[in-house]
């Protein structure tokens, strides 16, 4: 995902993505554990925008009204 996307959306709309986002790491991990993953570059992608998401939500927090 693209930082400027992510800076285009609401708070509202970027804590939905980080929520669908931290459910497929979690699915992932699960299915890492009792099977075989059959994409294992999601990994690093899903943690990775997680991450730009943080970092745009707490540059909203910090931008001045």
């Amino acid at each position: 995902m693209k930082p400027e996307f992510l800076r285009s959306l609401s708070r509202e709309e970027l804590t939905a993505k980080l929520k669908e986002l931290r459910k497929n790491l979690f699915e992932l991990n699960f299915k890492r554990k009792y099977g075989k993953v059959e994409k294992p570059h999601l990994f690093r992608e899903y943690r990775r925008d997680i991450a730009r998401i943080l970092t745009v939500l707490k540059e909203k927090k910090n931008e001045p009204k």
